[in-house]
């Protein structure tokens, strides 16, 4: 039972890790080369590569949640009880992150591709506004959500 705990695991690393590995490339390499293009090419390339991904990205972001939720039962069968609580702990988390994707990036996802397909690109009528939102992206400080939730958060000491 602990061989198939064992393998479980390793098969819920290899399906995250190609969900995961596949959001690093895009932060590190997709999102600096797309922002160097007009609204156009970067509706019509970003749509296109959503509508390819979602097709094919299920597959493994499902193995490794699957694999991670029956890598904690095989793991608690075979009384490992600090890798099925790792395995529950990564399991939730995993079903976590599912609820926020389904939640959030599927409908931005879906936007996008319909916008692909009618070549319809989102453009402000003065550039400055995007690259004012790219280079403020990384403050969040300053964002009105993250200053209610402090609010609410020191009063709630």
């Amino acid at each position: 039972m602990t061989l198939l705990s064992q393998l479980a695991a390793l098969a819920a690393i290899v399906g995250t890790g190609v969900v995961y590995g596949t959001d690093v490339f895009c932060a590190l390499v997709q999102r600096p080369a797309l922002a160097r293009v007009d609204d156009a090419t970067l509706t019509a390339v970003t749509g296109n590569v959503h509508r390819f991904a979602d097709r094919r990205m299920p597959a493994p972001g499902i193995l490794g949640v699957a694999a991670a939720g029956a890598a904690a039962a095989l793991a608690a069968g075979a009384d490992r009880t600090a890798a099925a609580a790792t395995a529950a702990a990564a399991f939730l988390l995993l079903v976590g992150w599912l609820v926020l994707y389904l939640r959030i990036s599927a409908p931005i996802n879906r936007t996008l591709t319909a916008a692909a397909d009618v070549q319809e690109a989102a453009s402000h009528a003065d550039p400055r506004i995007t690259m004012r939102y790219d280079r403020a992206r990384g403050s969040l400080d300053r964002h009105a959500t993250c200053i209610v939730a402090a609010y609410v958060a020191g009063a709630a000491r």
